[in-house]
């Protein structure tokens, strides 16, 4: 029997090994299974428009905070006066889903003493049931608001059209969105669509405490130019700096989304790490949401990639792609510009879309 022959059985053992170890591993990678019937038909003839927001709150109900300018006339036919055709009318900015998808509350819009921002962009309700809400509009809205989740305005951080970059500690530039950290009752902003960085206030006041930029430097507001998969990587973010999501063990997660990239900071804004997706993705990049698993350790990210049309699924602690969903389209499952996630307590994806999408989309979590 030669030294081959004689290694034969050990070579047979390492491969069922690994097999049964991939297979295994195939397994536990998060699987869903979308809801075609989710949300139910809505009332009063009401329609979406692009889905700047959506949000999963502590009673799991969903969120979805959406924009009615951005509606077509023949979308919003029946509120052209005179009505063009029977439908439809804009449904309200702000609106509130159970589980099941039926509405159980819309509102939202201008009013006294707070600035409505004219493109609505990022919502959180935190567990105190704070809603807060974001926009993007290019002068207009730098701005955070809070309101009730009833609807009643508390308070709003920065002013419409009025920014004073990066370094300010008192207005904001097109923030995305705002996330609250339960344990310190902080508010997270990325910030944003104009500013590069993340800035962090009093969540009951809305007095300044900290910002920072890519890898926990200052911020530079200089333009980088077009994003080059190329080039060594970008030392700032590059515009919109698109989210921000909290994990439990406190480290912070932020979507820098032209430069295809996750960055990892501690809640001072020391860098941790980062994490690469789809590095080749030019147009207006790969990240574009980011929500943690609910398994205990939060194992899972799952990533909106609104230029690739898929959600990808990713090792929390390595970056690691584990696989994907979703595909271009229109179909139910599919996507057109998927922009921005959610996720409940069971492990269920909500996502929405912008651009000419215009809808919200439930992913069931298959056990």
């Amino acid at each position: 029997m030669g030294p081959i022959t004689r290694r034969l059985p050990g070579l047979i053992l390492l491969c069922i090994a690994a097999m049964l170890t991939n297979a295994s591993v195939a397994q536990q990678v998060p699987r869903f299974q979308v809801d075609p019937a989710w949300p139910k038909q809505l009332p009063n003839n009401w329609i979406l428009g692009q889905i700047g927001g959506i949000a999963v709150d502590s009673h799991d109900h969903i969120w979805v905070f959406q924009r009615p300018n951005t509606l077509t006339d023949d979308e919003r036919a029946a509120a052209l006066n005179p009505p063009t055709t029977k439908c439809c009318v804009p449904a309200p900015s702000v609106m509130e889903f159970d589980q099941d998808g039926n509405l159980l509350q819309a509102w939202g819009g201008p009013g006294d003493g707070y600035d409505w921002p004219k493109s609505e962009h990022g919502i959180f309700v935190d567990k105190q049931d704070r809603v807060w809400l974001g926009g993007n509009d290019k002068d207009n809205d730098h701005m955070i608001l809070q309101f009730t989740r009833e609807g009643r305005f508390v308070m709003q951080i920065g002013k419409a059209g009025k920014t004073e970059g990066s370094n300010s500690k008192e207005y904001l530039g097109r923030p995305a969105m705002a996330v609250v950290d339960e344990a310190t009752d902080e508010l997270y902003v990325a910030d944003g669509y104009k500013n590069k960085r993340v800035i962090v206030f009093d969540a009951k006041t809305g007095q300044y405490r900290r910002h920072w930029g890519a890898y926990g430097a200052m911020p530079d507001d200089a333009d980088l130019g077009p994003y080059d998969p190329g080039a060594p990587r970008a030392k700032q973010f590059r515009n919109p700096v698109h989210c921000v999501r909290i994990a439990r063990d406190g480290l912070v997660y932020v979507c820098d989304r032209v430069n295809d990239r996750i960055q990892v900071f501690r809640k001072d804004g020391s860098f941790v790490k980062e994490l690469i997706v789809e590095p080749a993705t030019r147009w207006v990049g790969s990240v574009w949401d980011v929500v943690l698993s609910q398994d205990p350790e939060q194992k899972y990210l799952f990533v909106t990639d609104g230029s690739n049309n898929e959600v990808h699924i990713l090792m929390r602690e390595t970056g690691e792609p584990l696989g994907h969903f979703g595909h271009q389209g229109r179909s139910a499952g599919q996507f057109h510009w998927v922009h921005t996630m959610a996720i409940d307590s069971h492990g269920n994806l909500y996502t929405g879309d912008v651009d000419t999408g215009k809808r919200v989309q439930k992913f069931i979590r298959v056990r």
